[in-house]
């Protein structure tokens, strides 16, 4: 098995490193992650300039610092190693709950894994527990173990608590948050700001937040699709548009034309006309 480890922490995170440690057992490992740390950056992709990456060691292990994001480091990974059957992000210093899953670096690399057809999972511990992070190698073991046999569960966003006690299924917490901007000033009384959130409300029972909370390792199945199904067919029933017109106009499949047109309208023809994205490829 071919596991590719990444983070958003950056490659030189003492979590990364325990990740790989752990994944070694189940495969062989290779590490691509950000050069620096590239915290909360969610699923931002690098397309105003072309990537590179540097050959560096993660406890023994090949490893490889990219110029980019989390999610740029996996498409990196997964095109130079031909074929990924796995992807970890992670142990990231830092949980990943609730409404944080819109804007995890953490995340969005096991979510790229998935946009590729690899799967993902993103693994999560509170910051500042152990320099380390040797207290949750056994149960990032235990994780892996109980997810290499799901192979439906293309992406599983999976969060320790300070002291696990044991494994549990949950769904997001989404919670309404307090979200507020903090003035302050440089040292030379130049105006700065910071972005602050805090939640307003308390976890439910089942979700993610609540699990953690009550000690346990949470394991949230995601998917990529955000249609709202139920809503959609509410409004479709309420609303209905041009809905029916176009069924029965249209082909239930697109001319090969009207398809090709649609993705270049996608591409940003920019990038279409340079050269490939990344210096050199590893194998």
């Amino acid at each position: 098995m071919r596991i590719l480890v990444s983070n958003d922490d950056g490659i030189y995170s003492p979590g990364i490193a325990a990740l790989a440690e752990v994944a070694s057992e189940f495969g062989t490992v290779r590490v691509v992650a950000p050069d620096q740390e590239r915290s909360s950056t969610g699923h931002a992709i690098t397309a105003s300039r072309p990537l590179s990456y540097r050959v560096t060691n993660i406890q023994g292990l090949t490893a490889y610092r990219v110029n980019g994001t989390p999610a740029d480091c996996v498409a990196l990974g997964v095109y130079h190693w031909e074929t990924v059957d796995l992807v970890l992000s992670g142990l990231n210093m830092g949980l990943n709950l609730g409404n944080s899953l819109w804007h995890s670096g953490t995340l969005a690399a096991a979510k790229q894994a998935a946009l590729l057809g690899v799967r993902g999972i993103a693994l999560s511990a509170p910051s500042g527990v152990e320099p380390n992070y040797n207290g949750f190698k056994p149960w990032m073991r235990q994780v892996i173990e109980q997810l290499l046999g799901q192979h439906d569960l293309p992406l599983v966003n999976v969060n320790f608590p300070r002291t696990p006690r044991g494994l549990v299924w949950t769904r997001t917490s989404v919670r309404r948050y307090d979200g507020k901007i903090v003035p302050t000033k440089d040292p030379a009384g130049r105006d700065l700001f910071w972005s602050t959130v805090t939640p307003i409300e308390d976890a439910e029972a089942g979700t993610d937040r609540w699990a953690v909370e009550q000690g346990w390792t949470s394991l949230t199945p995601l998917r990529l699709d955000l249609t709202d199904e139920r809503t959609l067919g509410d409004v479709r029933a309420r609303l209905p548009l041009d809905d029916a017109l176009a069924r029965a106009i249209s082909p239930e499949t697109s001319s090969p034309e009207a398809a090709q047109s649609v993705r270049d309208d996608e591409a940003d023809v920019s990038l279409t006309k340079t050269a490939p994205a990344a210096a050199g490829r590893a194998t």
